[in-house]
């Protein structure tokens, strides 16, 4: 019989990709997963889709829970064989309670893993260009709550020894207190011109960092507008190089930008805009429906060796393809001695994790141009072609090939169905101006979009708007919309280079 396991997992500073990879790992495989406020919800992307979900933020309001009330669900979700994840913000065992719960578990008889979690501290201070510890002017660092325990009747903090203390102090949790906290280091003898800084939303687009002297940081931080979570750093390191603040430099550092494509795309594309710094709005605007059981799919399956070319126009295809090949039992070996053509690098990638080199790129990547070259780069007189492609794909791919003399079989593998959203959220923080781009990588999430949300709020104040191809761009531009950038390469790598060009 299973035994009752729980794994007390950190989930890092912030960032998503900030987890490790042995709680990426169990993430992965838990039954049930608790995760509090600042443990960040992309992380469920790892989780199962058949597992439970509880969100137990504390401290908020309505709908928080008590930490008597979290142990409680803890214990009642490890009984029966389950394997439960505890989800902590950072790492579970600094200033995150984790005691409290270990505690509970042990006298349940329980079995646990610790799972260590980059801890906010370092990464805040190393976001910000901050290095805690220097071998040259600070050899020691020490990390202090900044909320001590509801009603301990004595403090643990030692502020004389803190006054003294010559290195790096780092507090957690202490927006709330900044005031007293600076005043009690200054009355037990701190410089007040001692260097301080406050890190608010580390690892996020949406980072600020304040830098002032003792006496002044929790004014400037008022004047700023900060609010937590954050973290203060006091002493020298505090007052570290501008040059070595390298978040700030990434090119969409600060830029809110909508990506509109299938949640799978979306998650793909999210994470390339993080990469450069950028804040990622996904909103799916459509989802792909395989046609890999219809009549015609099935009858070419079985007459692949027939074919001279066969021709994929998008990833979105061969990812489709091959998961259908996969369920057959089969592999790359079906396509035989027939030579491949992808409509461009992305599509190319995708064929090779799957053990295929693409036999034809076009060095533009639209449907015209890859008739257009593949008819330069091959005799395709009497020759047969398969093209593998969405239901919408438009005529001009297989008309240029027939010009060439080609015998086409036109076969749709996969069909774009809508996703409707909740649009309202989106649409006020377009005409609030908190939206810098919105972001299109096919005509069909355009239409799926433009359905939803009218073109006046896409053409309205300073949002701009991206397109990945001249299809995408003409179908933006048959709605009344407006094109402040097209991707030169058209690939999301190119829409993306496109769009950092804007800022250069």
């Amino acid at each position: 019989m299973k035994k009752d396991f729980v794994y007390l997992v950190g989930a890092g500073p912030g960032r998503a990709d900030l987890i490790t990879v042995r709680g990426a790992e169990i993430l992965q495989k838990a039954d049930c997963i608790i995760y509090d406020k600042l443990a960040n919800p992309a992380l469920l992307k790892f989780a199962r889709k058949d597992a439970e979900i509880i969100h137990v933020p504390k401290r908020i309001g309505d709908g928080s829970f008590t930490q008597q009330e979290i142990n409680k669900i803890l214990l009642e979700k490890a009984s029966g064989g389950k394997t439960v994840v505890r989800l902590k913000g950072g790492d579970p065992g600094i200033f995150g309670r984790c005691a409290e719960e270990l505690a509970v578990l042990v006298e349940a008889g329980i079995d646990f893993e610790i799972v260590p979690g980059v801890t906010a501290a370092t990464a805040a201070a190393e976001y910000a260009g901050i290095l805690l510890t220097d071998r040259e002017h600070c050899s020691q660092v020490v990390f202090v709550t900044g909320q001590e325990a509801k009603g301990k009747e004595e403090s643990s903090i030692d502020w004389y020894l803190l006054a003294k203390f010559r290195g790096t102090i780092v507090f957690y949790m202490a927006m709330g207190n900044l005031d007293f906290i600076a005043n009690q280091l200054i009355e037990n003898g701190m410089d007040e011109n001692t260097p301080a800084a406050v890190i608010a939303d580390a690892t996020f687009p949406t980072q600020k960092t304040v830098r002032a002297s003792l006496r002044l940081i929790n004014k400037k931080c008022k004047e700023e507008k900060v609010e937590p979570p954050a973290i203060i750093v006091i002493g020298q390191a505090a007052d570290s190089d501008a040059r070595l603040d390298w978040f700030r430099k990434k090119p969409f550092f600060g830029k809110n930008i909508v990506v509109t494509r299938d949640d799978h795309g979306n998650a793909e594309f999210a994470d390339k805009i993080i990469t450069r710094g950028g804040n990622a709005i996904e909103f799916p605007t459509i989802k792909t429906k395989p046609l890999t059981n219809t009549n015609i799919f099935l009858r070419a399956l079985t007459k692949l060796s027939e074919f001279d070319w066969i021709i994929f126009t998008s990833s979105n295809g061969v990812e489709i393809v091959f998961d259908c090949l996969r369920n057959l039992g089969k592999d790359a070996r079906v396509f035989g001695s027939a030579k491949i053509a992808a409509i461009g690098s992305e599509t190319a990638g995708t064929l090779n994790r799957f053990g295929i080199k693409a036999d034809f790129v076009p060095s533009v990547f639209t449907s015209k141009e890859l008739g257009k070259q593949l008819a330069e780069f091959a005799n395709l007189k009497d020759k047969k072609a398969l093209l593998l492609r969405s239901q919408l794909a438009s005529d001009e791919l297989a008309a240029w090939l027939k010009k060439a003399g080609a015998e086409i079989l036109n076969v749709p593998v996969y069909r774009i169905d809508t996703i409707k959203n909740k649009c309202k959220e989106l649409v006020e923080k377009i005409a609030d101006g908190e939206i810098d781009w919105l972001t299109f990588a096919s005509p069909s999430s355009v239409r799926a979009f433009f359905e939803q949300i009218q073109a006046d709020a896409a053409n309205a104040g300073r949002v701009k708007i991206a397109s990945i191809g001249p299809m995408t761009s003409e179908q933006l531009q048959s709605l009344g919309i407006r094109v402040d950038v097209e991707a030169s390469e058209h690939t999301i790598d190119g829409l993306l280079d496109a769009i950092e060009q804007t800022y250069k």
